[in-house]
């Protein structure tokens, strides 16, 4: 009987401390979703500290505090995801720093005005920020004295060959401001400050990665913050920042090899399923959805089947759609039109292995489309399902 009283106490005893691990458990998870900043204003005034949450593009305030006799003050706000945040004293100016959730985070502001002189600790994440605009603020002031000494020059002897320098010091200077951000991009894909590397200027109308071909940056912090941080309204709104961008990308090369292309190649004429030949442009005076599919697609069969409700919704409202099949086997093309059903203008690529029609419009991936207006200007591109469905409804009203 003793033996089983003593095996009860321990029982009684473990039982309390697993109540306690839970507490402790519990009580650490609320800690690590709090975020507490700590500051100090070395010339201490009186009036209140803000913080604000960054919502995309949009302060959302967050909390205030009021700042104490030695300048100190002390935040303490709930968070989940790393998140930008504004904080400053009104009239005074604020600086941004990227906090995540269980930091706690010194700032010591040693300026009246707060942005121009502060150090800030326990924050990696901000650490990254100032790392990015102190690189900036070397290239901005460097172009500042480029810009001084091409003023200096302008119009006297010599200029013509001191203006080759300065323009190759320049282009230097954009260049190498570019791969350090790039650099910095890659080697931080996982962190939010990456979003700022993406977007920084070096003034109103000049990205710091102006090449085209940076969108590839986009696509991969996009990616990797998505997978990371998928309920992040900022990692989200990258996403849809990188679906506009290739968009605006893809018709400005489409603009570009219509500058370039014969007028012939811009305006398909190709045998429907009878071997009568049809030309885009005959269409004119209606909106045309030019499509590009294959049979072999399960989803160009699938939203085939969508296109068939909104042609007989909209044909005799003034819609058609032009239908480009890239199979490679001419029957499978047919028989698939015919088992379908398919109501409107189907055509196929004379030569599908060498698709010149595709090669012109950028098909990447099936299924694709372009809008054109009555015109004949393209106005959108790749509508698929409920996107090209509400353009519809824009367009005819209903």
């Amino acid at each position: 009987m003793k033996k089983q009283g003593k095996t009860s106490g321990i029982i009684k005893y473990k039982h309390l401390y697993m109540v306690f691990f839970l507490l402790l458990a519990a009580f650490s998870c609320k800690e690590s979703q709090k975020i507490i900043i700590e500051g100090k204003l070395e010339k201490p005034e009186k009036g209140y500290i803000f913080i604000n949450r960054i919502d995309i593009n949009t302060p959302v305030p967050v909390d205030s505090v009021k700042i104490k006799r030695n300048g100190s003050f002390r935040l303490r706000i709930n968070a989940t995801l790393p998140e930008f945040y504004q904080v400053g004293k009104t009239g005074k100016g604020f600086i941004t720093i990227l906090a995540e959730p269980g930091e706690k985070i010194s700032i010591n502001f040693r300026s009246e005005f707060l942005s121009r002189d502060y150090t800030v600790k326990g924050s990696p994440g901000t650490q990254k920020l100032m790392v990015l605009d102190s690189a900036l603020a070397v290239t901005q002031r460097k172009i500042d004295s480029l810009n001084a000494e091409y003023n200096k020059a302008y119009g006297k002897p010599g200029f013509e060959s001191i203006e080759k320098e300065i323009n190759d010091a320049y282009l230097k200077l954009l260049k190498d401001q570019r791969m350090f951000n790039i650099s910095f991009i890659l080697k931080n894909l996982n962190s939010f400050a990456s979003i700022k590397a993406l977007y920084q200027r070096f003034d109103d109308q000049t990205y710091v990665l102006y090449d085209p071909r940076d969108i590839q940056f986009l696509k991969i912090v996009s990616d990797t913050l998505n997978y990371h941080y998928p309920k992040s309204k900022q990692a989200r709104a990258l996403k849809a920042n990188f679906e506009q961008e290739k968009e605006k990308l893809m018709m400005s090369q489409i603009e570009e090899l219509a500058k370039k292309a014969p007028e012939r190649k811009l305006d398909p004429e190709l045998k429907d399923i009878n071997g009568k030949r049809v030309a885009l442009s005959s269409l004119r005076g209606k909106y045309v959805l030019l499509a590009f599919w294959s049979a072999a697609s399960s989803d160009c069969i699938a939203e085939n089947l969508e296109l068939k409700t909104l042609y007989n919704k909209y044909k005799s409202k003034g819609f058609e759609i032009y239908q480009i099949n890239l199979d490679l086997n001419e029957d499978t093309w047919k028989k698939a039109v015919q088992f379908d059903e398919l109501p409107w203008i189907s055509v196929r690529e004379d030569d599908p292995t060498n698709p010149v029609n595709a090669m012109i419009y950028n098909v990447r991936i099936l299924p694709a489309n372009y809008l054109y207006s009555p015109d004949g200007e393209i106005i959108a591109s790749n509508l698929h399902g409920k996107q090209l469905q509400l353009k519809l409804q824009q367009i005819f009203g209903y």
